[in-house]
């Protein structure tokens, strides 16, 4: 089942700057401009049942277990299209807003690159 799905609608200037340390912002176009410059931007689109560690990331063609789930991950990404994505395999959420992902190089990202929870 999905859970949910957007694409990346555009790039930000800076959004490739975080690769480094293994995570990529995601944000919907209404992104502050202090952060806009950094985000992936998505559409933003409704949440339909849980995000949880049952589920898998697909970044284009790119799949990735799910390993922990911060607290408000899921509101933030329904009402603002806004999460963090950390590639370290993390099973204890660190930051609320966090989705931790198993620990792979990152996917390559373009504006159209699907991005879906299921």
């Amino acid at each position: 089942m999905t859970v949910f799905e957007t694409e990346i609608i555009s790039i930000g200037s800076e959004a490739e700057l975080f690769k480094d340390e293994k995570m990529l912002i995601l944000f919907g176009k209404n992104a502050p401009d202090t952060l806009k410059d950094y985000c992936y931007n998505i559409k933003v689109n409704p949440v339909n049942g849980s995000i949880t560690t049952d589920a898998t990331l697909m970044i284009g063609d790119a799949a990735f277990k799910i390993t922990s789930v911060g607290d408000v991950v899921q509101k933030n990404l329904e009402d603002l299209g806004h999460i963090t994505i950390k590639f370290d395999g993390s099973t204890i959420p660190e930051l609320p807003g966090t989705l931790y992902v198993e620990d792979k190089e990152l996917p390559e990202l373009a504006i159209g690159t699907s991005v879906i929870i299921q």
